[in-house]
Order: C-alpha cells, then sequence, then structure tokens
C-alpha cells in the first residue's frame, strides 16, 4: 500500500465486486431474532410518535363521555380517564430518559387491552349486541396492530397481535355464554344480532393485520440492512457506523461507560493487488472481514469504512482491553490461509491498527477517529503488523484531565 498523507480522501475509495453468498436465516429465526441496534434507535422515534397520537386520541376520547352522558354512564367516563391517565405516563417515559426495548411490547399490549376493555364497557351496561355492529370500536384493534410496525420489531407485532386475537375472541365467548341475544327483552336489535358466522370474518381480518404488520416490519429491516451493508464482506458499512456511533457515544456519555475505536488497515495491499490480481484482493478483504467479525462480540461493531480500511467500536470496553482484543485478531489474520486458486503457497496478509478510547483522545467521534488514524500511521512507520494505543501516562491520568479532550502522541506497543 502506498502511503497517502490525505488519509480522508482514501476512505471514499470503493471496491466494485460480486455481492457475496451469505446463508440467510430461516423464516422463523428471523422471526423471534430481536432487532440490531440500528432498529432500536429506529423503534425509539416510532415510539414516540405513538405516545403523541395517543396522548392525542385519549384526550379527544375524554370529551365523548361528557358530551352523552345518558349513553356513556360513570364507567364510560372511568375508561377514558384511565387511558388519558397512561397515555400521559407513557408519554412522559418515552420522553424522558434512554428508550427501553422492551417498553414497546408493554404499550403495544396496553392499547390493545385498552380496546377491549371499550367493549368490556358495553357488556358492563347490558349490551351485548353492540359487538356487532361497533365499527369504530373494532377499528381501534386496526390502530393498535398497525401502530406496532412503528416498533420495528417483529416480535411486538406478533405479541400485540395475537393478543388482540385472544382478548377479542374471550370477549365474544363470555358474551355469548351470558346473554341469549334474540330474547324479546333485547329487541328491537337496532345494534344486529351477535353471531359466530359474523365475527368469525373479524378475527380472520386481526389474524390478517398482524400478518402485514410483521412482513412489513421484516421488508423494512432487510432493505434498512441491504442499504447499509457492504456488498463484498457482508459488513455493514460506513453509513451504518455514522448512525450507530452517534447513538453508542451518546450512551456512553449518558451512563459514564468507556468506549474505544480503532481503525484497521490491511499492510500494502496495494502491492497485494498488483502482485495476486483484484480477485485475490477481493478474497483478502473477506478473510480479514470475517476474522475480525468471529472475535467480536455481539455488542461490538465492525464496518468497511473504505478501500483496504476497518473501523471497529467496542461499546463499554477501555482502550486496554480493546488492545488486547485487536491482539487476538492480529495474529488470527496473520495466521489465516487465504484460498487463493492457481497458487502452490496460499498467500496471507496482515493488519496494523490504531487505537482511541472516549475521554482519553476525546468527546467526539471526529477527534477519536483523528487520534486512532494518526496512531494506525504511527504502527505502519513503525513496521507494519502491529497495534498502537495511547500511551501509558495517558490512560493512568487523573478522569478529570482525560475528559478534557487532550491528547499526547501514541507510542506503538511491543507486542510479540
Amino acid at each position: 500500500m502506498i502511503d497517502d498523507p490525505n488519509r480522508r480522501v482514501s476512505r471514499s475509495s470503493t471496491v466494485l465486486a460480486e455481492q457475496p453468498v451469505e446463508v440467510r436465516p430461516s423464516f422463523w429465526r428471523r422471526l423471534i431474532a430481536p432487532p440490531d441496534p440500528l432498529q432500536v434507535d429506529a423503534g425509539e422515534s416510532g415510539e414516540i410518535l405513538v405516545a403523541e397520537v395517543r396522548l392525542l386520541l385519549a384526550v379527544l376520547l375524554l370529551g365523548i363521555p361528557a358530551l352523552d352522558p345518558a349513553r356513556f354512564p360513570g364507567a364510560g367516563f372511568g375508561l377514558t380517564a384511565l387511558a388519558v391517565v397512561a397515555a400521559v405516563a407513557a408519554y412522559v417515559i418515552t420522553r424522558r430518559g434512554e428508550y427501553l426495548p422492551w417498553l414497546g411490547f408493554v404499550t403495544s399490549a396496553f392499547d390493545v387491552t385498552l380496546v377491549t376493555l371499550a367493549f368490556a364497557f358495553w357488556l358492563s351496561v347490558g349490551t351485548p349486541t353492540g359487538l356487532r355492529n361497533s365499527e369504530i370500536v373494532f377499528a381501534a384493534y386496526f390502530l393498535a396492530i398497525g401502530a406496532t410496525s412503528l416498533r420495528y420489531d417483529v416480535r411486538i407485532c406478533l405479541l400485540a397481535g395475537l393478543l388482540a386475537v385472544i382478548e377479542y375472541t374471550f370477549v365474544l365467548v363470555y358474551a355469548e355464554s351470558h346473554w341469549l341475544h334474540t330474547r324479546p327483552g333485547m329487541a328491537p336489535f337496532t345494534a344486529g344480532l351477535l353471531s359466530w358466522g359474523a365475527q368469525l370474518p373479524q378475527l380472520a381480518l386481526l389474524a390478517t393485520a398482524v400478518a402485514l404488520s410483521a412482513t412489513t416490519v421484516l421488508r423494512t429491516q432487510s432493505l434498512r440492512r441491504l442499504s447499509r451493508s457492504d456488498r463484498l464482506t457482508g459488513l455493514p458499512n460506513r453509513g451504518y457506523f455514522d448512525e450507530r456511533v452517534t447513538a453508542e457515544l451518546s450512551r456512553a456519555r449518558r451512563h459514564g461507560l468507556p468506549i474505544s475505536l480503532a481503525i484497521i488497515d490491511v499492510d500494502h495491499f496495494k502491492r497485494f493487488n498488483d502482485t495476486l490480481g483484484h480477485a485475490a484482493g477481493d478474497i483478502a478483504l473477506k478473510t480479514v472481514a470475517s476474522t475480525i467479525r468471529k472475535s467480536l462480540r455481539e455488542t461490538d461493531l465492525v464496518v468497511r469504512y473504505g478501500g483496504e480500511e476497518f473501523v471497529a467500536l467496542f461499546p463499554g470496553m477501555s482502550p486496554e482491553a480493546a488492545l488486547d482484543r485487536l491482539e487476538r485478531i492480529r495474529r488470527a489474520v496473520a495466521e489465516a490461509v487465504l484460498p487463493v486458486p492457481n497458487r502452490e503457497e496460499p498467500p496471507t496478509v496482515t493488519i496494523s491498527a490504531g487505537v482511541a478510547g472516549l475521554g482519553v483522545d476525546g468527546a467526539d467521534v471526529d477527534a477519536l477517529l483523528d487520534t486512532a488514524d494518526a496512531r494506525l500511521y504511527q504502527a505502519k512507520a513503525g513496521g507494519r503488523n502491529r497495534l498502537v494505543g495511547p500511551p501509558v501516562e495517558m490512560l493512568n491520568a487523573p478522569p478529570g484531565w482525560r475528559m478534557s479532550g487532550a491528547h499526547l502522541p501514541g507510542v506503538p506497543l511491543k507486542l510479540q
């Protein structure tokens, strides 16, 4: 590789190659799999939107019993008041503090149950036939199920949908077993007769809405994943990193947790390409990417930043621990045999890396990238196939000095 003083320009380069063949998770595994961190971040914005709409609808519904107290006695007012209190609580929790993924399960279940409680209200006032033609109340189920897709979590869609089907079926069974809907005292049946022949299609519609909501989320996740993936290595790309790193740094600062960032470069990659060809270079990049990915935790992130460069993010990990992890990766890459065809002796490659830590080297992503980039150059200037991290005196500095963003030039670690 030819050293280029303009490091930022080199990162914008891309390698055009065919998309690798990957093992696609089964449909059922995708249904129960938790969303990736970016889907969770999207779910947070969706939860805020749902909270705002829920609060608005609850306030509007509160006025209905007040305008028509004869038709909606105290139970109706109490139900809408409960909805308002719960909507306010959900709004406050959503807008304050860090979004917790389980909150989507709770609020979605509450939205569905609130609709069921509205049907229970009809039963409490002695008009079970209201279940037959309650288009407005029944349509609220579809609003609750549709809103689950804004959480970008298939599990929430399935939970809320299954809960809606079970609760509505229970209401129907209870009404059928406690009232004779054709008795003369209930005439003239202005709300229509309650019959299973009419209710079964409604249950089928609920199930269909659940399937559509879950399918929408799966499709959205697939498109978002495709737009943020590198076609050659299968790793996330720079766009994914730019979104994820902001959220991770914010989370680390909020909870006072360490986080480390590393820039990894394949040594002499241009020479490797010129000697063995671009096809062999593609194999080398895919092998390096696979080796790095296998050595990381689920919470870690590695992306192809451009060309032969990768960026790794280690949430909750100090620079010292990150260097230990990267040393294992460095050795694994050096020992990996590249499956290049028509070669009597399979070639190998090595990597160099520079590491920076939040607070130790700066308080934002640009400072971390600049510092890690400078240390990467020190590693390459020192002979390549090595790592450079923060100096020992920086790691042992008082916390107040470390958080100031001041930093010293890194020195190569002597790793065997």
